[in-house]
């Protein structure tokens, strides 16, 4: 399994725009990702799961994926969750 920590960038969070592209980006890949924030786990492939982490800026998250293009999914989605998409 992989497995990287990023810390939310965007000043309003983790909200539907960034939320949709995550979903979108995870489920082009051949891999199970999951996000972790605290005791919380969601699949990162949906925008409901995604969005119910309820993420504001400087939040820590765990990307965490396993299966055949989990080390690319887990760099992509890293690169997502660090930009200021507002």
């Amino acid at each position: 399994m992989i497995k990287r920590k990023v810390v939310i960038q965007d000043d309003l969070g983790l909200h539907a725009r960034p939320a949709a592209r995550l979903a979108e980006t995870a489920r082009k890949f051949k891999a199970k990702i999951y996000l972790k924030k605290g005791g919380q786990q969601v699949e990162a492939g949906s925008i409901l799961d995604v969005l119910a982490l309820a993420c504001t800026k400087g939040t820590i998250i765990e990307i965490c994926a396993e299966g055949e293009e989990a080390e690319k999914a887990v760099s992509e989605i890293a690169e997502l969750l660090t930009q200021k998409i507002s």
